[in-house]
C-alpha cells in the first residue's frame, strides 16, 4: 500500500509541471503589460516604462523567466507580487483561510442537501418529492453563480435586510486571529456574537457556491440509489424481513455513494473556480477575489502561484476520493 500511495503521489509531479507551463504561457501571452498598467495614470514616458519592466524582470527572455519561477517555486519561493511589493506566499497565506472557510461551508451544505434528497427521491421514485427534487436540481444547475448571487443579495440583503451585503464579518466583531477562519476563530475565542455575525456573512456565499453542486450530486445519488435498490442482495435483505430503513442505511447507501464521491471530487474544480466569481460578487476577502484582481493587472507571480495551489488541491482531493473508495467498498484496490 505504501508503494501504491507513493506512486500515486509521484503522478502529481508531471501534472503540476504541465499546469505551471500552461498558466505561465497563458499569462505571458495575454495582451497587456504590467508596467504600462501600473503607470497608466502617470503620463510615463517609454523610457520610464522600460525601466520599470527591467526592474520587474519582464524584459528577460520567456524561457529564463519560466526557469527562474520553477526554480524558486521548488523551494517555496513564489516571488514578489508585482503590484503589492510583498511576498506572494505571504499574501496567499493571508487570504487562503477565508477561501477554505467558504469552500468547507459550501461543501457541507451540498452534502447535507444532496445526499438525503437523492436517497429520498430514489426511495419514493415517481412521487411528489421525487418530482420536486428533480425540478429543483434542474433549476440549480441552470442558474449562473454570479446571477444567482446577485438575486440573493437583492432579496435577502438589500430588500429584507436579513443578512449582510458583503464582507466576512463586521469590523467591530472581529475575533482574535487564530486560524484565519473567522467562524472557527470566534468559536475558539468564545465570542458568540462574532460567531453569529460570521455565520450571517457566510450564508449567502455558501448557498450561491453550493447550490449548483448540490443539484448535480442529488441527481447522481438518486440514479445510483435506484440502481442499487434493484440488486439481488437488496431483494434478499427484504426477503429476510429486514426493515426498509435499515436496508437503505446499512446496505444500499454505502454502495450508492461511490459515484457520489467520484462526482464530488471532480466538482472540486468547479468549486475552486466558482470561488473566484462568488468571492467577487459578495466581496469575500478570499484567495479567489485576489486572483481575479491580479488577473486584471497582469500580476503574473501571484496568479501562477494561486493556480498551482488550486491544481495541487484538486489532485489531492481526487487522491483522497480514491482512498475513500477502499473504505466504502473493500473490494476496490488502488
Amino acid at each position: 500500500m505504501a508503494l501504491v500511495l507513493l506512486r500515486r503521489l509521484l503522478h502529481l509531479i508531471p501534472v503540476l509541471f504541465g499546469v505551471t507551463v500552461i498558466v505561465f504561457l497563458m499569462m505571458s501571452l495575454t495582451p497587456g503589460d504590467p508596467a504600462e498598467i501600473m503607470l497608466a495614470n502617470q503620463n510615463a514616458s517609454p523610457a520610464q516604462i522600460a525601466t520599470l519592466r527591467h526592474d520587474m524582470g519582464l524584459d528577460r527572455p520567456l524561457l529564463t523567466r519560466f526557469g527562474s519561477f520553477v526554480g524558486h517555486a521548488l523551494i517555496g519561493d513564489f516571488g514578489q507580487s508585482l503590484f503589492h511589493h510583498r511576498p506572494v506566499a505571504a499574501m496567499i497565506a493571508e487570504r487562503l483561510p477565508a477561501t477554505i472557510e467558504l469552500s468547507l461551508a459550501a461543501m457541507l451544505l451540498t452534502l447535507l442537501v444532496a445526499i438525503p434528497l437523492g436517497v429520498l427521491a430514489a426511495v419514493r421514485r415517481g412521487g411528489v418529492l421525487d418530482r420536486l427534487a428533480s425540478v429543483g436540481a434542474l433549476f440549480g444547475v441552470s442558474l449562473p453563480g454570479f446571477w444567482f448571487g446577485i438575486l440573493l443579495l437583492i432579496g435577502f440583503a438589500v430588500n429584507l435586510r436579513w443578512l449582510p451585503v458583503s464582507g466576512a464579518i463586521d469590523y467591530a466583531r472581529q475575533p482574535p486571529v487564530i486560524t484565519g477562519m473567522l467562524a472557527l476563530d470566534s468559536l475558539l475565542a468564545g465570542r458568540i456574537d462574532s460567531l453569529g455575525n460570521a455565520l450571517a456573512h457566510l450564508v449567502l456565499p455558501a448557498i450561491t457556491l453550493g447550490l449548483p453542486m448540490a443539484a448535480i450530486l442529488m441527481r447522481v445519488t438518486r440514479a445510483s440509489m435506484l440502481d442499487v435498490l434493484r440488486q439481488d442482495y437488496i431483494t434478499f435483505a427484504e426477503a429476510k424481513g429486514l426493515g426498509r430503513a435499515r436496508i437503505i442505511a446499512l446496505h444500499a447507501l454505502k454502495n450508492a455513494l461511490l459515484p457520489t464521491v467520484t462526482v464530488a471530487a471532480m466538482e472540486t474544480g468547479a468549486l475552486l473556480g466558482g470561488n473566484m466569481v462568488v468571492e467577487t460578487v459578495f466581496g469575500w476577502p478570499g484567495l479567489g477575489r485576489l486572483v481575479v484582481e491580479s488577473i486584471f493587472v497582469r500580476n503574473y507571480p501571484l496568479v501562477q502561484a494561486a493556480v498551482l495551489l488550486y491544481a495541487v488541491t484538486y489532485v489531492l482531493v481526487n487522491f483522497a476520493a480514491d482512498l475513500l473508495y477502499t473504505v466504502l467498498n473493500p473490494r476496490v484496490r488502488l
